[in-house]
């Protein structure tokens, strides 16, 4: 019965220290070159059904469920998804720098809950050509915690990243 009990207590403790130890925040993001106005690139980044066209996991699950409330590029406008690939969430514009910044909220209900801050910077190089930095940014609580021990945020997302962010350059260098 001892023994038992201390293999219990010797779990609990690692399960302590490791969410002791564990990342309790994680910033994934990545950028790319696009060669058109600043301007321009911002206003086609602003619009959540602009996202739809280069997006990553709708290229993965191009039927899933979605619906937008509220007015597209404009503080409050969210957009939602389901399927069975992608999970459930959403994404709702939270912060507008015109014709520099997009920012937002991302709340994941499926496969599991979380929230993370997402944004969209659009920083000029040349008058004709404009990075685009991508990315999100949260906390992780417990049990994520541990769990960032054991997997890289950056590498799970970050090469979906790159492959939107490449859409996105083929899309705006056409128009």
């Amino acid at each position: 019965m001892t023994t038992i009990l201390y293999i219990i207590l010797g779990i609990v403790l690692l399960i302590i220290i490791l969410s002791m130890i564990g990342p309790k925040h994680y910033d994934v993001s990545r950028s790319i070159e696009i060669e058109r106005p600043k301007a321009d690139v911002f206003e086609y980044l602003k619009y959540l059904k602009n996202q739809q066209k280069w997006s990553p996991w709708d290229k993965k699950e191009p039927d899933m469920e979605k619906r937008f409330t509220g007015t597209d590029g404009e503080v409050g406008a969210i957009s939602y998804w389901k399927g069975k690939k992608v999970g459930e969430g959403e994404q709702e514009i939270t912060k507008i720098v015109a014709g520099e910044r997009m920012e937002g909220e991302l709340r994941f209900m499926k496969p599991f809950k979380s929230t993370s801050d997402c944004y969209l910077i659009a920083e000029e190089v040349t008058p004709q050509s404009t990075k685009v930095i991508w990315g999100f940014k949260g906390k992780n609580a417990f049990p994520m915690t541990i769990m960032a021990l054991f997997m890289n945020m950056d590498k799970m997302v970050g090469k979906d990243f790159e492959e939107g962010l490449q859409d996105l350059k083929i899309i705006l260098e056409k128009k």
